[in-house]
C-alpha cells in the first residue's frame, strides 16, 4: 500500500512541476524540489520529458546531485554525466558510498573515468579501484569497503570506546566484523549483543563464529538468494584466502532484486531494464530495430514451412482457417513452461539432479492438456466442417505441438544458459520459432498425407 501512495505522490508532483515550469515559476519549482528526498527527485526526472529534465537538473542543489544521480537509471546517468568534466564528476560523487561511486564511474568513458580516479585522494581511489576490478554482477561489484573491524581479544568496553570516537558509523551497520592481524575474517559481533554484554567480556566470548562470508566472485543472483534465506541486513565479503574485503548491505541487494525483476519482464520484449521511458525517438527506434529484425527472421522461417505445403492449402482452403489455432495453442503452452523454468533458474531451484523430473512433469501436463483440448477442437471442427479426417488431423497436430512446446519450454532455457545466452532475452523468440514451425508442419503435413 505505501508503494501505491508513493507512486501517486510522484505523479502529482510531476504534474505540479510541469505546470510551474510552463508558467516560468522556476523559484516555485526549486522550492518544491527541495522538499523531496533524492529518490523522489530521481523519480521525477525519470517521469519527465527530456526538456523538462534539463530544467529540473539545473535547479537541483549541487550538494544533492550525487545522491540523485545514484538513483537514476543508467540511461539517464549517462545523459547527465556526458555533460560533466572529470573535476565536476569528482565533486558530484564526493560523499557517496564507495560502491555507488564505482557504479557511476562505470557509466563514464574510460578516459574520463581514469581522470576522475586520478583526481581522487589516494585512499578513495584505492577503494573505488578495488570494486571496479570486479564484475558489477558479482559480490565484489556490490560490496562497500566501508567497514568497522575489531580483534577478538578486545573487550566489549574497548569496542564501545572505539565506536564512540566516530562521528557516525556506516549505514546498515548491524554487525561489527571480527578479523585477525592479517585481516582474515573470523566472525561477527552483533550490535544487539554488544550493547547488552558485560564491558569486561572479550569479543571472543560474545562473537558469532558460525557465519559464512560471501566469496568475492559469487554471482549477484546467488547473493540475493542468501540474503533472502538468512534475512541478512549486511554480510561480509572475502577473497579466496578468507581476507575481509568489504561488506554487502540489504539496500544493494534490493537493487539486485529490482533489476532482476525488471530484466525478466523487459527481456521478454527484447528491451533493456535500464531503457529510458522518455528517450528520443531515434534512440528508441534504433534499440528496438534489432529485436524486430530477429522476430522477422523467425516469422519468415514459419512462413517457409507453410510455403512447403502451398499445394495442399490450394486444394483444401479451410486448412488456412484452422492452422493458426494449432500454432497459437502451442505458443501459449510453451510460454507457460518457459516462464516457469526461467523463474526457477533465476531462483536457483533447477539443477542437473532435478531437471529430468521437471521435464517428465511438463510432458505429463502437456499430454493431459493436449488430450483435453485436442478432443474439444476436433469436436468443434467436426461440427463446423462435417469432416472427420480434418477433425482427426487437427487433434493429432494439437497433441504433437503441445508436447513439442513442453519440451522446448523446459529445455530451451537450460540450453541457452549453458551456452551463455540470457534465457529471458532469447527464450521467447526461440520458443515461438519452434512452436510455429512444428505446429504448421504437423498440421499441414498430416493434411497432405490424408488428403492428397
Amino acid at each position: 500500500m505505501p508503494q501505491v501512495k508513493q507512486a501517486q505522490f510522484g505523479k502529482n508532483q510531476a504534474l505540479e512541476l510541469t505546470q510551474a515550469i510552463d508558467r516560468g515559476s522556476l523559484y516555485q519549482v526549486r522550492q518544491m524540489i527541495k522538499t523531496l528526498p533524492a529518490a523522489g527527485i530521481a523519480h521525477l526526472l525519470e517521469s519527465s520529458p527530456p526538456k523538462t529534465r534539463q530544467i529540473l537538473w539545473q535547479l537541483i542543489d549541487k550538494d544533492a546531485e550525487g545522491d540523485v544521480l545514484h538513483y537514476l537509471n543508467e540511461d539517464l546517468q549517462q545523459d547527465f554525466l556526458k555533460e560533466l568534466n572529470a573535476a565536476e564528476v569528482v565533486e558530484l560523487t564526493e560523499g557517496l558510498d564507495t560502491d555507488d561511486q564505482a557504479d557511476i564511474l562505470q557509466q563514464l568513458p574510460q578516459q574520463i573515468a581514469s581522470q576522475v580516479l586520478e583526481a581522487m585522494d589516494q585512499q578513495d581511489r584505492q577503494r573505488v579501484e578495488s570494486i571496479l576490478s570486479y564484475d558489477e554482477d558479482t559480490a565484489g561489484g556490490l560490496m562497500n569497503t566501508d567497514t568497522i573491524t575489531v580483534r577478538r581479544n578486545h573487550t566489549v568496553e574497548l569496542v564501545l570506546r572505539y565506536l564512540r570516537r566516530h562521528d557516525s558509523i556506516p549505514e546498515m551497520t548491524d554487525n561489527i566484523l571480527v578479523v585477525n592481524r592479517n585481516d582474515e575474517f573470523l566472525g561477527i559481533l552483533p550490535l544487539r549483543q554488544l550493547l547488552v554484554s558485560d564491558p569486561n567480556t572479550s569479543v571472543r566470548e560474545v562473537m558469532n563464529e558460525h557465519v559464512e562470508a560471501i566469496p568475492v566472485h559469487m554471482e549477484a543472483s546467488q547473493v540475493m538468494q542468501l540474503f533472502e534465506q538468512h534475512d541478512w541486513v549486511s554480510a561480509p565479503v572475502v577473497d579466496k584466502q578468507g581476507k575481509l574485503l568489504g561488506r554487502i548491505t540489504i539496500d544493494d541487494v534490493v537493487d539486485v532484486i529490482r533489476d532482476s525483476t525488471e530484466h525478466s519482464l523487459m527481456s521478454m520484449a527484447g528491451l533493456d531494464e535500464e531503457d529510458d521511458t522518455f528517450a528520443p525517438v531515434v534512440k528508441t527506434a534504433r534499440r528496438r530495430a534489432l529485436w524486430l529484425g530477429v522476430n522477422l527472421l523467425t516469422a519468415v522461417l514459419a512462413s517457409l514451412v507453410i510455403y512447403l505445403f502451398q499445394d495442399t492449402l490450394d486444394q483444401v482452403v479451410y486448412l488456412a482457417v484452422l492452422m493458426p489455432i494449432v500454432a497459437n495453442m502451442g505458443g501459449v503452452a510453451g510460454t507457460q513452461t518457459l516462464t516457469l523454468v526461467i523463474r526457477s533458474l533465476a531462483l536457483g531451484h533447477i539443477s542437473d539432479s532435478n531437471s529430468r523430473w521437471l521435464l517428465v512433469r511438463e510432458l505429463g501436463v502437456a499430454t493431459l492438456n493436449g488430450g483435453l483440448w485436442a478432443i474439444v477442437i476436433s469436436i468443434i471442427t467436426l461440427l463446423w466442417y462435417n469432416d472427420l479426417r480434418l477433425s482427426l488431423i487437427i487433434a493429432a497436430a494439437m497433441m504433437i505441438n503441445l508436447i513439442t512446446a513442453a519440451l522446448a519450454g523446459a529445455y530451451l532455457p537450460l540450453l541457452l544458459k549453458r551456452i551463455k545466452i540470457d534465457p529471458a532475452l532469447a527464450g521467447t523468440v526461440a520458443l515461438t520459432t519452434v512452436t510455429d514451425s512444428i505446429g504448421f508442419f504437423a498440421f499441414l503435413g498430416l493434411a497432405q498425407t490424408l488428403y492428397l
